[in-house]
């Protein structure tokens, strides 16, 4: 690799690069965001308690089954199937011409919502049945539940794996090349046939994606910090002010030396 050629090739490129790298990025945030509003969604759906018997429970088994099938077949096939038989399908058998980033959208969007619905399920199970029972007891319906007592505990609790969905979609939309998006991995495919310096094109590319994930990553983890709260938790008492733990230790300890005095 020559390294005159890597700065040649970022000086003429480097409008083309941040495009398809912004082209990258909206496409991962925008499909990743709607995909976890498909996996809560499913999720609250597939917790839904029914009746042993009678039509409501014949329509949740059915119901049931079709968001299985979803997550049964986009979970095992891959993205870059998906994005052909999407694309190139609808515009084969029901004649729909879509825009090609609108087809993206939808197909990281329903592939994120697949894989997610199940990492949802898996947070609210992890929700300690007592505080359903509890919900129920003070008159809350299941969705008053999971809005109001479940969700924000879930959210909370699958944020590092929304979080990682979030990575592999930014590195995921390389497929969507097969349908002619110009993310980065395609931009970075046409600048190297222009100039024939393929590892060098691509030597670049691979920075961008890397500074991409590892920027996204470390936002991701301050956030999860913020979400978590202090190791010190606050605590307010009528007419006082906010004390951390080891303030009211100090201030107990002082009030066991007056009193012995």
């Amino acid at each position: 690799m020559e390294f005159s050629w890597v700065i040649r090739i970022i000086e003429e490129n480097w409008r083309q690069f941040l495009s398809g790298a912004w082209t990258t990025l909206y496409i991962a945030l925008i499909g990743t965001v709607i995909g976890l509003g498909i996996g809560l969604m499913i999720g609250v759906i597939r917790t839904i308690p029914v009746a042993e018997s009678g039509w409501k429970k014949h329509a949740y088994n059915v119901v049931n089954f079709l968001l299985s099938c979803y997550i049964e077949i986009f979970r095992g096939t891959p993205m870059i199937v998906q994005a052909m038989v999407i694309y190139y399908g609808a515009a084969l058998a029901f004649d729909i011409d879509m825009n090609r980033i609108f087809a993206a959208l939808l197909i990281v969007s329903v592939n994120t919502g697949a894989y997610m619905s199940e990492i949802v399920r898996g947070g609210i199970i992890s929700i300690d049945k007592g505080q359903f029972e509890a919900s129920q007891a003070i008159g809350m319906n299941h969705l008053q539940t999971m809005r109001n007592v479940v969700m924000p505990q879930v959210i909370r609790n699958i944020l590092p794996a929304t979080g990682n969905e979030f990575v592999i979609n930014i590195k995921d939309t390389s497929v969507l090349n097969v349908i002619s998006v110009s993310e980065l991995f395609f931009t970075t495919k046409s600048i190297s046939g222009n100039n024939f310096r393929y590892f060098e094109s691509f030597f670049v590319a691979s920075i961008i994606y890397f500074v991409m994930t590892f920027t996204v990553t470390r936002v991701l983890r301050a956030i999860e910090r913020k979400m978590q709260g202090p190791d010190n938790y606050q605590m307010m008492g009528a007419g006082q002010d906010q004390l951390t733990t080891p303030e009211l230790m100090a201030r107990k300890k002082q009030a066991g030396r007056d009193r012995a005095n």
